[in-house]
């Protein structure tokens, strides 16, 4: 999934958006020409995807999903959100190591996965973890949005 180029892109992408705060960035990543990145569609169409990547991203939604009520209900303590965290990380993980997609839709995904590890990293700080939640929440839907995965559902906020 990663080449050289795009693996170099995705690290500033990263790091333009998570900072040295940890806590969700308000402006979107910006590229090398200094506007802002936002996801695209494929001359509009859904970017295509390959199964390590819908099974990543299914486990990822499948995870949130389940732990939305608690969350809502002001019910998920710190060492919840951290194991919410963990998970959630194993999944990006795991598409990192194994999704292969053309460099386009690589460089689109990329801006997703930065959002989510955005959300990740909120929700291994103090307070305001939920708001990790809403960053994960944000990067599913506008994955199911412009990434090809059957059967997606988005998120709703509950």
């Amino acid at each position: 999934m990663f080449t050289n180029k795009s693996l170099a892109a995705a690290m500033v992408t990263l790091g333009l958006t998570v900072g040295l705060s940890g806590g969700v960035s308000a402006a979107a990543p910006h590229g090398p020409d200094g506007h802002a990145m936002e996801l695209r569609l494929d001359n509009g169409q859904k970017w295509q995807t390959d199964e390590a990547l819908r099974t990543g991203m299914g486990r990822i939604r499948d995870a949130i999903d389940a732990a939305l009520p608690l969350v809502h209900a002001g019910r998920y303590g710190a060492a919840d959100y951290s194991v919410l965290a963990d998970r959630v990380q194993e999944q990006v993980d795991y598409v990192v190591a194994n999704c292969k997609l053309p460099e386009e839709a690589d460089l689109q995904l990329h801006l997703a996965l930065a959002q989510v590890m955005d959300g990740i990293n909120v929700m291994k700080g103090e307070g305001g973890q939920e708001q990790g939640v809403a960053a994960i929440v944000q990067a599913l839907n506008a994955y199911g949005g412009h990434f090809d995965h059957p059967e997606w559902k988005p998120l709703g906020d509950r």
